[in-house]
């Protein structure tokens, strides 16, 4: 069989404790576009928020469970250590002075000869900027976010494993990405993708995390469709590795394994996406339910906390 190769991250899953704050940091501070609302569908009484460029296309795509209330977690091996955003050349200086403008904390750091600003979201999440040429540049503005300085969508992420020689196997001889150099701390691969496509592997054996509010619960790499996806899903499974059955998520097909340093991953299908039930238009103004769930709307939108995506003050004044 030809080397199986992925195009690069999906999209990044991970826990937060407040509704309404997680829209006012990703759509009101960093102008991501709510492109979904919807439920954890194991869970009901939990939304699952989903945040992209215009479309939520492949590799922009970032989603919430937020747990009101729930315990904060602890980042460390076995997870997503950092969720990288690229933004096109030029831009950087734009973001810095936004981040200073709603008081977001920011250390300016270098990698691979590149320049971040990494911070963290208001649940400690760990995130950073990096300008990117490559990427289709974001066609939605809001807020204080204009087209020309907003998120394209991910650069990658760095890992943190509790077996990094192993995770690296794995993302070099598994999932397809290129190893491209190692730099003090870190061992960096490139997908053929121009979106998501890049990904840092911290070199040191970490113990691991704690998940909660946060930390990221899984990373998925595309699949162009599903022919491909059951490919995915018996190559995944011949290199001993025990995938999931194939799960329909309604905007995207998704197999879920774990590798051996810990990190939950999942492979997800590229189609249908997110204006399956919804003109794209209107994307995220309406709670969206699978079908199974219509008949309980009423209870289900009356156990959700209301939010609403809003201009902040700080891009009021």
């Amino acid at each position: 069989m030809t080397q199986q190769q992925t195009a690069g991250i999906h999209h990044i899953t991970a826990f937060v404790q407040s509704p309404q704050g997680t829209v006012d940091f990703y759509s009101g501070i960093l102008g991501l576009r709510l492109v979904k609302k919807t439920i954890n569908f194991d869970a009901p009484e939990v939304y699952h928020l989903y945040f992209g460029n215009e479309s939520g296309g492949p590799g922009t795509i970032i989603t919430f469970f937020p747990w009101t209330n729930s315990r904060r977690g602890c980042i460390a091996g076995g997870q997503v250590g950092i969720t990288t955003y690229a933004v096109p050349v030029g831009s950087l200086g734009f973001w810095e002075e936004r981040l200073n403008k709603f008081s977001v904390v920011f250390e300016k750091t270098e990698r691979f000869g590149e320049t971040y600003l990494q911070f963290s979201d208001r649940d400690g999440l760990q995130l950073e900027i990096v300008e990117r040429a490559g990427g289709a540049p974001s066609q939605w503005a809001f807020g204080g976010v204009p087209i020309e300085h907003a998120i394209k969508g991910f650069g990658g992420a760095v890992l943190y494993s509790t077996a990094p020689d192993k995770t690296a196997h794995l993302i070099e001889h598994v999932m397809g990405l290129q190893k491209i150099g190692q730099e003090d701390a870190y061992a960096r691969f490139r997908s053929y993708g121009d979106i998501g496509n890049v990904i840092d592997i911290n070199v040191t054996p970490m113990a691991y995390g704690a998940g909660g509010a946060g930390t990221v619960h899984h990373i998925a790499w595309r699949a162009k469709d599903d022919a491909e996806h059951a490919l995915w899903r018996s190559h995944v499974e011949s290199q001993g590795y025990h995938p999931t059955p194939i799960v329909d998520r309604q905007y995207f097909n998704a197999i879920y394994f774990r590798e051996e340093g810990g990190i939950l991953f999942e492979i997800a299908t590229d189609p249908p996406g997110f204006a399956r039930d919804e003109a794209p238009e209107v994307l995220g103004e309406k709670i969206m339910l699978p079908a199974w769930f219509e008949e309980h709307r009423e209870q289900i939108e009356r156990n959700l906390t209301p939010i609403a995506v809003r201009v902040l003050k700080e891009d009021a004044q």
